[in-house]
């Protein structure tokens, strides 16, 4: 076996840390542009520690299909060895900071006390909402948020945009997806409703769902298409994690991506565009009877 590069054990052992934190046994699939995603860096060292990890017994490559977790890696001391405690503090701070409760600007002793984490907890909680472009780190000291508080105008503009871009993305000339990328959407989708549904759930729907989105966006072969459903992704990332309608609505926007795979894989171009319309009509009146972005 090649001796794997600083930077590959660098990102397995982050990739593993991922694992630990959202959750995940043996039987679940990774995703490398999610991974890549959450961890800053680009696809390839990414691909690079799952071939590492593959090597050592801990996932399983099936051609495609995705990548396979065949075994649960430790805990890592210091969280009480519960695997959602980083979930947890993420979801409450996506309550808190849209319900105004959370200042733009923050520092480590806030979070330890507020959310009852200490400190090595805090530091790895605030590095990867930093990974996720949510929060910065300031000048001297603290943190910042990155997205302004929820506006309310900003509901209907948003959705009015998406409604603008996504259906007719699908109906670009250029449009192409590969079958192993349904393969692997679809997998995971299953096990997200086979899974039992847990209040830190929300952030592995989330990213799921984000991931579907901007899949079809980067399918378009539109690079300003692909461009703004990465940006939309960023900007509604934070209030998505508090999630406060139940697993039902999990379950009808699960079954409704699926009825789209099965139209594209179909073909059926057009009718996947008008699934896409409708699906996020639902979706905006849903959050703005709710009062949410």
């Amino acid at each position: 076996m090649t001796t794997p590069t600083r930077l590959q054990q660098d990102i397995a052992e982050r990739i593993l840390q991922m694992v630990r934190e959202d959750g995940l046994e043996a039987g679940a699939w990774l995703n490398e542009n999610s991974a890549a995603r959450r961890l800053n860096v680009s696809r390839t060292p990414v691909r690079a520690a799952l071939d590492y990890l593959a090597g050592q017994g801990v996932v399983r490559r099936h051609p495609n299909k995705g990548v396979e977790l065949l075994s649960t890696p430790a805990m890592t001391a210091g969280n009480g060895g519960n695997p959602d405690a980083t979930e947890l503090a993420m979801v409450r701070i996506a309550r808190d900071r849209e319900a105004g409760q959370l200042p733009d600007d923050i520092s480590e002793l806030e979070v330890m006390r507020r959310y009852d984490l200490g400190r090595p907890e805090v530091q790895r909680l605030l590095a990867r909402l930093a990974d996720l472009d949510m929060v910065e780190r300031k000048p001297g000291y603290g943190w910042r948020f990155l997205h302004d508080l929820r506006d309310p105008s900003a509901h209907d503009e948003r959705y009015r945009f998406r409604l603008l871009i996504e259906p007719m993305a699908l109906l670009e000339p250029g449009f192409s997806l590969e079958q192993g990328w349904i393969d692997e959407m679809r997998a995971h989708h299953r096990e997200t409703l086979e899974r039992p549904w847990r209040e830190a759930s929300s952030i592995g729907f989330y990213e799921m769902n984000a991931d579907f989105h901007e899949g079809l966006a980067a399918a378009s072969g539109n690079r300003y298409i692909h461009s703004a459903i990465k940006r939309q992704n960023q900007l509604r990332r934070l209030s998505n994690y508090d999630w406060v309608f139940g697993f039902e609505r999990v379950v009808v926007n699960c079954r409704e991506h699926l009825q789209m795979l099965d139209c594209l894989e179909a073909g059926d171009r057009e009718l996947a565009s008008a699934l896409m319309r409708s699906h996020l009509q639902r979706a905006s009146q849903l959050r703005r009877a709710n009062g949410f972005d």
